[in-house]
């Protein structure tokens, strides 16, 4: 399977946790006291006057008599419990009583103390009553709090930075020099405003940063803040929208309001696209909410009075899909395009990710960075973090050049599955399969060169023929593309030559598809067509419901044009890597058999295989 060169364009707050571990043990604690006061109580015993007690101890009525102070509990002879209850009078005894002792037992209790009565009756009174009242305090605390967060739905969720230690400043990001250069001029806004006010100049109100993913622009953004040494409110784009209509309106003015109170700051609104999209195209999500949260930034962004210094910071993958009102001068007044880096680019935030982990001496960056063309600052630094990780896996004590090609290869290409097992048959049908791709895209003269060809499965192909270009390219010609077709399909080519067009497999589904939509692009985009040259036709990409309601800007006989001249690119790259295969058969069963030995070769035994290898003329007319 050919791979593509590389790239050339929670939890629970603590809070809540804790008010519910202290309502759930003070309903356990007044259940238990509960319980005690019941068992603590005596049983309902039957009160007799003290003549009647008298009266049946002296006829042996009675097994037992005990004495607490002026109380005598009685237990009837046959009874184990006592039933009976009497009172002395004060002052008495049961001899005053009359009461005889060889008739019945007495025993003496002593009476209990006025502290463990006051004790008791706290336990089984007043506490019950005070854990009752601290449970319905807590309950309305917490209905209290519900409300209060149901009315904080309007206020801002931006997140505050400026006082952390480790400031992020220009001097910590690498490469991007043109971009740090038109934000040093923001820095300068928010620190002497003075100094342009005095001219008449205004300062912008916002500063749109527009890139693709990874290359740094959120960085760049607390970069400003770090060197300007003012507040700065962070917030993504899509923490405005809610499901209630005029709550993003709301915490946009909230928003607004903390940052002219912390004038001079600077707000970041992350991925704004989310809420900036273009008004009236009904899509976005949450349609009337989203245009009334855009429609108080523009209002908000409008209306900053002369001397505020407060500057929006945005940043987005798309640009194209922002409102118009947005982006003209007086809201953000500029924009700072922030690219993928070149190779020194690379090369020095490669230098930043490696600084604090222990290099071995033969790792070469400089090498690392050449063949990373294409690659983004957050694709670099996953190198670097991949590169740590597989050393510390193989218990090495510093990171190995091995270590670093094993992270780059990981993250381009995928990991290797050396689990998967293959026969016989299918090793070598993915042998000659990606000598295919190798021996095409080593002859053809506009194509890239061979880096690396294995037959281990990686990732989702079941192998990998991989092709880095010699250097940094920002354009394309048509022949360089039609080499690359070509190659693409020299691995389904190469099972066709050596096996039968009835016996091709599925192993070159994804290059078929890569070529499809490489020829397709070439057609519509880039106007690179015989029939339809210097012609570029709008392609439907997005989400589906926009694809369903964009209206076609060419006919259907345009449209058939189209599919024939993608047609024609496929037809021609397939008879083109059709005659290289055949005229370099030799060459291509020397790698066939060197795959099957190793499993992986290198660019330079590669090159050593295909020594006598040569592009037919037939092949060349193209």
């Amino acid at each position: 399977m050919e791979t593509k060169s590389p790239r050339t364009s929670g939890k629970r707050p603590a809070g809540k946790r804790t008010g519910k571990n202290v309502g759930f043990i003070a309903i356990v604690t007044l259940f238990a006291l509960v319980a005690f006061s019941a068992m603590s109580q005596p049983s309902s015993l039957k009160t007799i006057s003290i003549s009647q007690a008298v009266q049946e101890a002296n006829a042996g009525k009675y097994a037992a008599i005990e004495v607490q102070g002026q109380e005598l509990t009685i237990t009837k002879k046959g009874d184990k419990k006592p039933t009976l209850k009497s009172t002395l009078e004060t002052g008495s005894t049961t001899a005053d009583e009359g009461i005889k002792k060889d008739k019945v037992k007495i025993t003496a209790k002593p009476s209990s103390s006025t502290t463990s009565n006051i004790i008791g009756f706290g336990l089984t009174t007043i506490v019950p009553v005070l854990l009752i009242g601290g449970l319905l305090f807590w309950m309305m605390r917490s209905a209290q709090g519900q409300g209060n967060q149901a009315l904080s739905f309007g206020k801002s969720r931006a997140r505050l930075y400026g006082n952390e230690k480790d400031k992020v400043t220009f001097k910590s990001i690498a490469g991007q020099a043109e971009a740090k250069q038109d934000l040093e001029e923001v820095v300068e806004f928010l620190k002497f405003p003075k100094k342009f006010e005095t001219l008449g100049a205004r300062i912008p109100k916002g500063v749109l940063l527009v890139g693709p993913p990874g290359t740094g622009k959120t960085m760049l953004a607390r970069a400003v803040a770090g060197e300007a040494g003012v507040p700065f409110f962070s917030i993504s784009g899509s923490e405005f929208v809610e499901m209630f209509v005029g709550v993003g309106a709301s915490r946009v003015r909230d928003l607004f309001a903390k940052a002219k109170k912390n004038a001079p700051c600077i707000i970041f609104v992350d991925e704004i696209d989310a809420v900036g999209r273009r008004r009236g195209s009904g899509m976005g999500g949450g349609h009337d909410e989203r245009e009334q949260t855009l429609n108080q930034i523009l209002v908000e962004m409008d209306g900053f009075e002369q001397g505020q210094n407060v500057i929006v910071l945005a940043a987005t993958n798309r640009a194209d899909v922002l409102d118009p009102a947005l982006l003209r001068p007086g809201r953000f007044d500029r924009r700072v395009g922030i690219g993928l880096p070149d190779r020194p680019d690379r090369q020095a935030i490669l230098k930043i990710h490696f600084e604090k982990k222990p290099l071995a001496k033969d790792v070469d960056l400089d090498s690392l960075a050449a063949k990373t063309a294409g690659s983004s600052g957050a694709d670099l630094a996953n190198i670097a973090n991949e590169a740590a990780i597989i050393a510390a896996r193989n218990n090495h004590s510093q990171i190995t050049q091995e270590d670093v090609t094993e992270a780059f290869e990981r993250v381009a290409i995928g990991p290797e599955r050396k689990s998967k097992v293959m026969n016989e048959h299918e090793k070598e049908l993915t042998a000659y399969h990606e000598a295919g791709h190798a021996i095409v895209g080593h002859v053809l003269p506009d194509s890239d060169v061979v880096h690396k060809v294995t037959i281990i499965p990686r990732g989702g192909t079941g192998g990998v023929t991989w092709f880095i270009p010699p250097e940094d390219k920002s354009y394309h010609s048509i022949l360089e593309y039609k080499d690359v077709l070509a190659r693409m399909l020299g691995g389904r080519i190469a099972e066709e030559v050596m096996y039968g067009q009835d016996r091709v497999t599925t192993g070159a589904g994804n290059d078929l598809q890569k070529a499809a939509e490489l020829a397709r692009d070439m057609i519509t985009q880039q106007g690179m067509g015989k029939k339809l040259r210097d012609q570029v036709f709008h392609s439907e990409e997005g989400i589906m419901m926009e694809r369903i309601m964009h209206e076609r800007e060419y006919s259907d006989e345009t449209a058939k044009v189209i599919d024939d001249e993608v047609e024609a690119l496929i037809t021609e790259a397939a008879n083109r890597a059709r005659m290289v295969i055949k005229a370099n058969l030799e060459q291509l069963k020397r790698l066939k058999d060197a795959l099957l030995d190793k499993e992986t070769v290198e660019a330079e035994e590669v090159a050593r295989l295909f020594e006598g290898s040569h592009l037919p003329k037939e092949a060349a007319l193209y």
